[in-house]
């Protein structure tokens, strides 16, 4: 079972912006005294925020951008749907060999 229940909280686009451009305009005050003040988990919003400095091109060297992550899911998934289609065949021509030998 993963770690997030059912009962997660979604959120809109536009919240996660906003409360993202309230931590950056509140310099004085911390993500978690923010996060509490939205009803929000500071470790969430901590790495909104974290994720939005590495979009902006301000995050630590080799970090991946949304854009990048969403790639990688993308690719990932194509590999695992390819490795499948390659064990069928494989499976396929070894049964196919055995019928052609008898």
């Amino acid at each position: 079972m993963s770690g997030k229940s059912d009962m997660s909280k979604r959120y809109t686009a536009e919240f996660k912006r906003d409360a993202i451009a309230l931590v950056r305009s509140s310099p004085r005050r911390t993500v978690t005294e923010i996060a509490r003040e939205l009803g929000v988990s500071p470790e969430g919003l901590r790495g909104r925020v974290k994720q939005d400095s590495t979009d902006r091109g301000e995050g630590p060297a080799g970090a991946l951008t949304s854009e990048e992550r969403e790639e990688l899911r993308r690719v990932r998934r194509k590999l695992a749907e390819v490795e499948k289609a390659n064990e069928i065949l494989v499976k396929a021509a070894a049964f196919f060999a055995k019928e052609i030998v008898k």
